[in-house]
């Protein structure tokens, strides 16, 4: 089994560059870390950078997970030595790219991209943010799933992932004690369906939500509180579609409570989304 070890980073193909910039550092409230001709790299906490968006395909996602050794990126390539999963190795030149020593990359079932890095770099000053959002770091991601109960099997069998709850068929998947890392919303193609940063408490939350009516930026969902995780969320759009969270109060689930914690399984309808009463306005959550 391959161990990960933390989320990375994310990479989003964008149709605009400097207008995806300009959202995630006015509205969303990340840093600049650096820039190359076609690519800009944010940060969110003390990494060098949890997301990057470069000119290309909107369509066009990659996801990356950190192993914690050399010796288990190999090894992580030999287990995914399946035609299915077109495993193969990073180049030197797309390493440098990616801020990591080493890396692998491949396609899970649903033909999500996903990277596997070691040694990834951090950066050597605070995290100051563009405006006070309040944002503590990069949490986790909703990816998309064409057989969620496939996927689920792909991610607990081979990547070491464990399931906290799920909705419906939609699997919330654990790598260390927060509820989730990952989440698997079943859809009729793959790619990311959302990003979500911590933030620091409630008020962080409602204070992006009057940001956010003010400035026009549609928002999808919230603001409520998920009955799985416990997290108070704020859901909204930012570029090519995609969607972006904010969120505080996520439960964890310490060593101590592994033997006695027993997935739960909720229903796939909007209470099961939000306990307060909210109504998503995004696709993967509507039935």
């Amino acid at each position: 089994m391959i161990h990960l070890h933390d989320i990375r980073y994310v990479r989003l193909g964008t149709s605009n560059l400097e207008e995806s910039v300009r959202y995630a550092t006015e509205v969303l409230g990340l840093e600049v870390a650096s820039r190359e001709r076609r690519a800009v790299y944010l940060r969110s906490d003390a990494r060098d950078h949890t997301l990057c968006y470069f000119e290309g395909d909107p369509r066009d996602h990659t996801v990356a997970f950190e192993v914690d050794s050399a010796e288990e990126l190999q090894n992580a390539l030999a287990a995914l030595d399946d035609p299915r999963y077109r495993a193969s190795q990073g180049s030197a030149t797309e390493a440098e790219q990616r801020r990591v020593r080493d890396f692998i990359h491949f396609r899970d079932p649903s033909g999500n991209r996903i990277e596997l890095v070691h040694a990834p770099h951090h950066s050597g000053r605070r995290y100051f943010p563009s405006r006070d959002a309040g944002i503590t770091g990069f949490s986790h991601i909703g990816l998309r799933t064409l057989d969620a109960r496939r996927d689920e099997a792909f991610w607990t069998r081979m990547l070491s992932a464990k399931v906290s709850d799920r909705i419906g068929d939609a699997p919330l998947l654990r790598i260390d004690e927060v509820h989730h890392k990952l989440a698997l919303f079943p859809s009729t193609f793959s790619g990311v369906q959302h990003i979500n940063h911590q933030v620091e408490s409630i008020d962080d939350v409602m204070r992006a939500y009057y940001i956010l009516l003010e400035r026009g930026i549609p928002i999808r969902f919230g603001p409520g509180r998920h009955p799985t995780s416990g997290a108070m969320f704020l859901y909204f759009e930012g570029p090519d579609g995609m969607i972006y969270e904010y969120s505080t109060g996520v439960r964890r689930i310490a060593p101590e409570e592994e033997k006695d914690y027993h997935p739960r399984n909720f229903p796939a309808v909007p209470s099961s989304f939000c306990m307060w009463g909210a109504k998503p306005d995004i696709p993967e959550f509507r039935k």
